[in-house]
Formats: structure tokens, C-alpha cells, sequence
């Protein structure tokens, strides 16, 4: 395994982190008088959740768990589908992304699943 790997998923929580603030404070100052209402809420949606998702990737790389890669793989391309789609709808993007943004709740949904599961799992073999 190439030794950059076990370290992935707080490389990819930080950077999320460090991208959901700026994107943050760029949709409350930069973005409020030129979006409507309805395009502000995707954008806060999807900071939200990139945000949630950034702790959670911090706290998987910093618990070292071993087979965690899949689990952050999943959580961190969930995120970028699921709040990238929100992005670019909320800046303009065609409305046909809103089926896409599905996608990447799932694969955050089954990174969380598989994680449980792999948590679960590890804790019986050491009983």
C-alpha cells in the first residue's frame, strides 16, 4: 500500500474542511444579492453537508482505523457529487443535475453503512 494511503482520509477531511469555509463565507458575502432564495439554500445545503462530511473524514483519519480507505473513498466522492451538484445548480447549472445529486447522498450513506459495518465487524474479533 503506498504510505500517502492510510492518510487519505484526513488529507481529504481537511481539504473539505478548508473548502466548505470558503465556500461558505463566499456564498453568505459573495453570493446573498445575486442568488434567489431558492439557489441560497442549495448552496447552504451543500456546505452543510461538505462540512459534516469533513469532520467525519478528520475523525476517520485520525482514529487510524485500518481498512478505512473504502469508507473515506466513498464519503469523500459522495461529497464532492452531492454538494458539487449543488454548487453549480445554485450558480446556474442545468436543473438536470438535481438527479445527480442523489448519487453522491448515497455514496455517503453506503460509506457511513460501510464503516458501521467494518466497526462492527473489527470489534468482534477482539472479543
Amino acid at each position: 500500500m503506498h504510505p500517502a494511503l492510510p492518510r487519505f482520509p484526513l488529507f481529504a477531511g481537511a481539504l473539505l474542511a478548508a473548502l466548505g469555509v470558503a465556500f461558505g463565507a463566499f456564498g453568505a458575502h459573495g453570493l446573498r444579492s445575486l442568488l434567489d432564495a431558492n439557489a441560497l439554500t442549495w448552496w447552504q445545503t451543500a456546505v452543510q453537508y461538505q462540512m459534516w462530511h469533513a469532520v467525519g473524514l478528520i475523525a476517520l483519519g485520525a482514529a487510524r482505523l485500518p481498512r478505512s480507505l473504502l469508507p473515506a473513498a466513498l464519503l469523500t466522492a459522495g461529497t464532492v457529487i452531492f454538494a458539487g451538484t449543488l454548487y453549480l445548480m445554485a450558480l446556474g447549472g442545468p436543473r438536470w443535475l438535481g438527479a445527480v445529486t442523489p448519487i453522491g447522498g448515497s455514496l455517503m450513506i453506503v460509506g457511513w453503512i460501510v464503516l458501521a459495518w467494518q466497526a462492527l465487524r473489527g470489534a468482534g474479533r477482539r472479543s
